[in-house]
C-alpha cells in the first residue's frame, strides 16, 4: 500500500512536530465547553460579517430588508462550514492513511493524531454550530463530492498538503475577522476563535511537510503538482457558497447567483483571503501559468 505523503523522517520536520505538540498541551480548546451552546441567539446578530457575505456591496443587497441580510449571512456561514466539515473529512483519512503502521514513537506520528482528533472536534463543533442556527448542513455539490472521492485517494505529497492548506488558509482569514466582529453571533465568534487557534497548527504542520516534499523534486512533478492544487482550489472555494442560502433568505436565486459572480467586493475580499496562500504556493513553484489561470477565476490572484 502507497502512503499518501512522502515520509516524513527528517529531523527539521521532527522538529516542528515536537513544537507543535508543545503547543498542544499549552493551548488546546473543548467546544464541549467553550462554547454557550444554551444561549439564545440575538434575532439582530449576523452569522458573519457583512462585508463578507457573498452579495454584500451589490444592488441587490440594498434592496433586502435587515431579515434577510441576517438570514442569508447566517445560511453563508453554515454553508462555509459544512465545506468545512467535508474537507475536513477528506483530510482525516488521508492523515490517518498515511500513519498506518508507522513509527509510533516519533512526534509526527503523535501530531498526526494529534490532528485528526482536533478535526473530529471541529467537524462536530461545527455541525452543532449549524443546528444551534436551525440550518440543515449544506453538501457540495454531487460532482464534487465524486472529485473529492477521488483526491483524497490519490493525492500524495505537496499535492494533499496543498489541498489541505487551500482550505485551511482561506477559511483562517475570514474567521479572524469574524472572531472580532461585535455584530456578529458569539456562537459564531467563539467556534472561529478555537479554529483559528488550532488550525495555525495544523498549517504549520502542512507548510513543513510541503517544503520536505518539493525539495528535489523534478519541474514535470513541479508543474504537475501545481495544478492539481489549483485544480483542488477550484473544488473547494467553488463549493464555500451552497446557492440555496439565497433561496433560505427568501431571494430570487437566479439573481442572487448572477450578482453575487460578478460582486468586485467580494471578489477583492477573496483575494485578501489568499495573499499568505498565494504567497506560500508562489515561494514553492507552485503558481504556474495554467495554475494562475484557476486562481485568477476564484479571484484568488
Amino acid at each position: 500500500m502507497t502512503s499518501t505523503f512522502a515520509p516524513t523522517d527528517s529531523m527539521e520536520t521532527e522538529d516542528v512536530s515536537a513544537r507543535l505538540l508543545d503547543s498542544v498541551e499549552k493551548l488546546s480548546y473543548d467546544p464541549s465547553t467553550e462554547v454557550d451552546w444554551d444561549a439564545d441567539l440575538d434575532p439582530a446578530q449576523y452569522g458573519l460579517n457583512p462585508e463578507w457575505s457573498t452579495l454584500y456591496g451589490t444592488e441587490y443587497w440594498k434592496e433586502m430588508t435587515e431579515e434577510q441580510r441576517v438570514t442569508l449571512t447566517r445560511h453563508e456561514v453554515c454553508s462555509i462550514m459544512s465545506t468545512g466539515i467535508w474537507f475536513e473529512m477528506i483530510l482525516q483519512q488521508m492523515v490517518l492513511r498515511d500513519q498506518y503502521c508507522e513509527d509510533a514513537s516519533k512526534s509526527d506520528f503523535h501530531f498526526a493524531l494529534t490532528e485528526i482528533a482536533d478535526e473530529c472536534r471541529h467537524s462536530i463543533m461545527f455541525a452543532r454550530a449549524c443546528k444551534k442556527m436551525g440550518v440543515k448542513g449544506y453538501l457540495p455539490r454531487p460532482f464534487s463530492r465524486f472529485l473529492g472521492r477521488g483526491f483524497k485517494t490519490i493525492a500524495s505529497s505537496e499535492t494533499a498538503y496543498g489541498g489541505i492548506l487551500v482550505a485551511e488558509e482561506v477559511l483562517d482569514v475570514m474567521q479572524r475577522d469574524w472572531m472580532r466582529g461585535e455584530n456578529v453571533l458569539p456562537l459564531v465568534r467563539t467556534t472561529s476563535k478555537i479554529h483559528v487557534v488550532e488550525e495555525s497548527r495544523h498549517m504549520t504542520f502542512a507548510r513543513a511537510q510541503m517544503r520536505e516534499n518539493m525539495e528535489g523534486i523534478s519541474l514535470a512533478r513541479r508543474k504537475g503538482s501545481a495544478l492539481i492544487i489549483a485544480i483542488a482550489a477550484k473544488i473547494i472555494v467553488s463549493n464555500m457558497v451552497n446557492k440555496g442560502v439565497y433561496e433560505a433568505a427568501g431571494l430570487d436565486v437566479k439573481r442572487a447567483v448572477r450578482e453575487a459572480k460578478n460582486n468586485a467586493h467580494h471578489h477583492a475580499m477573496m483575494r485578501t483571503s489568499s495573499q499568505h496562500l498565494m504567497a506560500f504556493l508562489s515561494d514553492c513553484g507552485l503558481v504556474t501559468k495554467p495554475a494562475a489561470v484557476y486562481y485568477r477565476k476564484l479571484h484568488m490572484l
